[in-house]
Formats: C-alpha cells, sequence, structure tokens
C-alpha cells in the first residue's frame, strides 16, 4: 500500500499516485480504466513517436497525437472544475485544465523516454523540454503551443500585476510532490465550491497524510467538517489553527467561525 507519508518517486510514478490518491478520495474513481486507457495510449504513442529518431521532432509527433488526434484540450463548454482533474474523466471525455492534461502528457512521454519537466507557473503548469544544451522549449499542456518568455511576462502582468515582471524563480522545475499537492488543492477547492463536502473531506485528508499537522490543511478541515455540521470535530480543528498560528491575519476570521459554530452547536443539542 503506497503511504503518502513518504511518497518515494523513484519506485511509484506521479500518475500512479495520484491514481491512489483519486481513489481514495472517492471510491467509484475508475482506476482500472485510467490504467487500461494509459497502457493503450503508450502503446500507441511508441508507434506513431518512435518512427522519428532526433528527440526534438519525437517531441513535435507527441504533442500531435495527443492534441489534434486523440484531441485532448481545454473544456469546449460548460463545466464543474472537478471533472477536469478526475483522471478518468479527462481521459474519457478528453477535456481536462493544463495541469490534469499536463500530468497525463508527462507519463506517456517518460513512457517512450522523453522528457517533459513541469513547472508550476505562477498562473498555470506549463512543460519545458531541453533539445540541446542551450535551448529551452516551452509549451502549454492544454493546447500544445510553443510559449516564449514574452508571452509568460504578459500572462504575470495580466494575472499577477501590471508591474510584476517574469523572474527566473518563476520558471524553476517543480517537483512531484508539488504537483500532487496542486493537484489535491485544486480538486478541494473545486469540490467545496461545487458543495461535495464529503468528498473535499476525503481530499483534506489525503492533503494530511502527505503533511501531517499542517495547520492551514487542519483550518480547511475545520471549515469542511462546519459545513458537514460535525461541529466538535470543526471546532477541534479550529482552534488547533488559532493555537498554532495566532498572528495570521486569518486568525481572527476563524475565532468567529468558531463563535458561529459553538452557538449552532448549542442550538443543535
Amino acid at each position: 500500500m503506497l503511504s503518502f507519508s513518504n511518497i518515494d518517486f523513484s519506485k511509484s510514478s506521479l500518475l500512479h499516485t495520484i491514481i491512489h490518491a483519486l481513489k481514495k478520495i472517492d471510491k467509484n474513481f475508475s482506476s482500472s480504466y485510467v490504467l487500461s486507457d494509459i497502457r493503450n495510449k503508450i502503446k500507441e504513442a511508441k508507434i506513431y513517436v518512435l518512427v522519428e529518431t532526433i528527440s526534438e521532432l519525437q517531441v513535435k509527433k507527441l504533442l500531435d497525437l495527443f492534441f489534434f488526434r486523440w484531441k485532448f484540450g481545454g473544456a469546449k463548454k460548460k463545466y464543474q472544475l472537478s471533472d477536469m482533474l478526475w483522471i478518468d474523466k479527462v481521459l474519457k471525455t478528453r477535456q481536462g485544465i493544463a495541469l490534469s492534461l499536463g500530468i497525463l502528457l508527462m507519463h506517456i512521454a517518460e513512457e517512450i523516454d522523453l522528457t517533459l519537466t513541469p513547472i508550476l507557473f505562477p498562473t498555470q503548469l506549463i512543460l519545458k523540454y531541453f533539445y540541446s544544451d542551450k535551448c529551452t522549449w516551452y509549451f502549454n499542456p492544454l493546447d500544445g503551443e510553443t510559449i516564449n518568455h514574452r508571452t509568460l511576462d504578459m500572462w504575470i502582468k495580466g494575472n499577477i500585476s501590471p508591474t510584476s515582471e517574469l523572474k527566473k524563480s518563476d520558471l524553476e522545475e517543480s517537483t512531484p510532490i508539488l504537483i500532487l499537492k496542486k493537484l489535491l488543492n485544486t480538486l478541494k477547492t473545486s469540490l467545496i465550491e461545487e458543495k461535495k463536502m464529503e468528498l473535499a473531506l476525503n481530499t483534506s485528508n489525503v492533503l494530511l497524510e502527505i503533511n501531517p499537522n499542517n495547520p492551514y490543511e487542519i483550518r480547511d478541515r475545520g471549515l469542511i467538517y462546519a459545513q458537514l455540521e460535525c461541529y466538535n470535530a470543526s471546532l477541534q480543528d479550529l482552534n488547533y489553527f488559532i493555537e498554532k498560528c495566532p498572528d495570521d491575519p486569518i486568525s481572527e476570521l476563524i475565532k468567529i467561525q468558531i463563535h458561529t459554530i459553538e452557538q449552532k452547536k448549542t442550538n443543535f443539542h
């Protein structure tokens, strides 16, 4: 059984770790479908991509296969964000966000001996490929389009602040554990917005397996417990946050939330 408290990514791939996490969050998650479909796609990719012998051309063939033949891409109509993150649904609909599509693309590339490096850019996941000692190719896992530094700088200015500038640190490689946590945090947020509180609670508990006793994650779990009317558990978590982070600006809001929950608990009883 995979342990989230001490994940060894040299023994378990990022995708397989994510599959295990999603199955733990939702027992209806179709891990068997994901594993079968991915195996088939890897076989097809080997045939289609490896006719090329130059790695740069292999990457171009992989992107062509992924985005134009398999037709993966962003949502084509109104959607729930969580549907863009459950990997089984992404594979069935061929629709996802940069994060989920990037994870699939990286895994398929790795299985055919191509290395795509993930970067958790301030706005979204992007991928890069080194095709010589001095050349780096950045592209968008949402559509496969090449991204240059000017575009990345515009993303920063448009999404962060007009005065912000692209920094070297914005383009640092992200570790598998950071990608996993980003996916789970994004899933948790979307499930809360969609009022799927039991699944949100399960997601929070998986995040706490990865990072036990994290006061911010325990705070979030406490707020989820409150929505589920589990008032004792909620108060325990929220008070833990206040104890560990008394100077955090949000602590005053949490104290108000605690008072509200105590009143609800009294009325409930």
